[in-house]
């Protein structure tokens, strides 16, 4: 306890620290204010008893935005379109020269390609805030009382402003707080309902024939061993050793020393898990549309996210998606290319043409458990709502939320950390250091 206020103390004593902590405190709650400012119009109260049963990518984008979602509120379609524009981006990346070419520009490629996000994520936007408003606002009854022109033209402008509005906040965050904004925009989000969903187990465990508290430790320390190996996932890496070769200038002696490339053990993060929530939803939406018993009785199969086959499927595309996303975001190629231009090599193995081989060997190798790994921490919640745990709180159990919240909170720890060492003060640890995520796993940080 002493050791954790000397280190408070010491976050305290240095100006720049103390100054990026508040500032980001203070935009996360201006965030946090604006999800509960309803759209002009909108019967918070009737939209609220009709979305209380929100399933797949809808759910999915609820959490993101903290509840906004289902509030119809001015942020309702959150930071998800300015995520997308990033994935877009960096597919681009990826495939186009003139990405590619930017990519490498530096600071002023950087830029460039931040802007080009955010023009896209002002074109996703347009897209979908009128989708949103049709299809979670206007379609039920005594929502919105009038649903003329004008209506639709200031929801629309109203959520396009938001969502912009938030993509400044994370920017600020990142640039004046202490970083990972728009990471820490979406924990913050997800985060928010902890409290609610933990008092609800607690209430549900301690009255009637609930198990009592017994039972709710049990799930508590549960729940600590699932954080413990998300850690795991997190921060797994194979370090392949570097060898650079000794290069003499003048009098001076340069290279001669061993680095590590740390491969990780799940470069794609969390980005798997989302790409298959979004391909599980199709058979329900074509059972919707189809309307035949045979086929509805099929896919309806597929809409119990607690049953066998839904999460057999689930796990397999989420083992397939990371070692595809893994394969476009990791290219061991480039990296034996700028080993080579460095002149470091991995010993015993030529540069070149055979160390980009060795790399990928060896992330094809460690994708696999890494990928099955992913896939049983996505699927946790499954098992917990059969333990008798509240849905709300089996979320936090694993998916997409326990990854990010993990994640965001390493890269934060980090973060201050780094400051601190900076000034010469002790760590926030006794021994080692915090690794946060690697710059590998790109959006998959969100």
């Amino acid at each position: 306890m002493k050791s954790l206020v000397n280190t408070l103390r010491n976050i305290w004593k240095i100006e720049d620290l103390r100054f990026r902590i508040l500032t980001t405190l203070g935009l996360l709650l201006i965030y946090r204010l604006g999800s509960y400012v309803v759209l002009p119009g909108v019967n918070s109260g009737a939209l609220e008893k009709a979305s209380s049963n929100q399933e797949g990518i809808v759910a999915l984008i609820n959490i993101f935005a903290g509840g906004a979602f289902s509030r119809a509120s001015v942020f309702a379609l959150g930071i998800m379109p300015y995520i997308s524009a990033s994935i877009v981006v960096q597919l681009l990346g990826m495939a186009i020269p003139y990405f590619q070419k930017m990519q490498k520009e530096g600071e002023s490629g950087r830029k460039k390609i931040n802007q080009y996000t955010r023009f896209l994520t002002v074109i996703i936007t347009v897209f979908q805030a009128p989708g949103y408003l049709a299809t979670q606002v206007t379609n039920k009854a005594g929502v919105v009382a009038d649903t003329g022109t004008s209506w639709w033209f200031t929801s629309v402008l109203i959520l396009v402003t938001g969502t912009m509005f938030i993509m400044w906040i994370g920017e600020r965050i990142t640039d004046k707080g202490i970083g990972n904004g728009i990471s820490l925009i979406i924990m913050v989000g997800i985060i928010a309902r902890l409290p609610f969903a933990f008092f609800s187990e607690f209430a549900s465990r301690v009255g009637g024939d609930g198990g009592g508290l017994i039972a709710l430790l049990v799930e508590l320390v549960l729940l600590v061993f699932i954080i413990i190996g998300s850690i795991l996932l997190v921060q797994g890496t194979r370090r392949v050793p570097v060898q650079f070769a000794k290069k003499i200038v003048g009098n001076k002696q340069y290279g001669g020393v061993r680095q590590y490339i740390p491969l990780k053990v799940n470069a794609a993060g969390v980005m798997p898990i989302i790409f298959a929530q979004a391909i599980m939803i199709i058979p329900y939406t074509v059972a919707t549309m189809a309307g035949s018993e045979s086929i509805s009785g099929l896919f309806s199969t597929f809409n119990n996210h607690y049953g066998f086959w839904y999460n057999f499927v689930f796990a397999l595309l989420i083992i397939i998606f990371t070692y595809f996303y893994t394969a476009i975001t990791v290219n061991p190629n480039q990296m034996a290319e700028d080993m080579k231009r460095n002149g470091g090599f991995v010993p015993g193995i030529k540069p070149g043409k055979k160390t980009a081989e060795f790399l990928d060997s060896v992330m094809s190798k460690i994708t696999l458990p890494g990928s099955i790994f992913l896939a049983a921490v996505a699927i946790l919640p499954a098992f917990a709502v059969k333990m008798n745990i509240s849905e709300e709180f089996a979320s936090f159990y694993g998916g997409t939320s326990l990854l990010i919240l993990v994640g965001v909170v390493l890269d934060t720890l980090q973060q201050i950390e780094s400051h601190l060492l900076m000034r010469h003060y002790d760590g926030l640890m006794k021994s080692g250091r915090i690794k946060g995520r690697s710059s590998m796993s790109m959006a998959s940080g969100y």
